[in-house]
């Protein structure tokens, strides 16, 4: 096992997405690529006032451009705007929070090039990651009012 003092360096990409919303007459429409771009802006305000235990973000790369996809579902364009952070985190559970939002595209692990994990590391962890998606599908529960 590597030593892992100086922690996990990854590169995290999160696509977030943006609707656009027609306006009235001439005032108050927002296009799809303006709203992805807001939602990601608000998103990145968050990420860096807000502190994250286990998760120090060294890097912010805004320079991938907005793309534009059809949805099928809802009928109608949306938006998404990239961004990849590099980030430094203590450990592999740390990252699970990451990984486990509807924002989450891809992940690289930079350092360290192998990692080896007892037992109780790997219950650690999948343990994280149950908790993850059972936050994640209680705030889809209170979002959708289903049950």
């Amino acid at each position: 096992m590597e030593d892992l003092t100086t922690g996990i360096k990854a590169k995290v990409r999160l696509d977030f997405k943006g609707v656009g919303r027609p306006g009235r007459l001439f005032f108050g429409g927002k296009s799809t690529d303006k709203a992805a771009e807001e939602a990601r802006e608000q998103q990145l305000a968050l990420l860096r006032n807000v502190p994250i235990q286990g998760i120090h973000i060294e890097d912010v790369d805004l320079s991938l451009d907005v793309y534009t996809v059809y949805d099928d579902v809802n009928n109608q364009e949306v938006a998404y705007a990239p961004v990849v952070l590099q980030l430094t985190a203590d450990t592999l559970e740390d990252l699970v929070r990451f990984v486990a939002r509807d924002e989450f595209r891809k992940i690289e692990i930079i350092a360290p090039g192998s990692l080896s994990l007892n037992k109780y590391e790997i219950e650690r962890l999948m343990f994280r990651i149950f908790e993850e998606f059972k936050n994640y599908r209680q705030h889809l529960e209170r979002k959708y009012n289903v049950k």
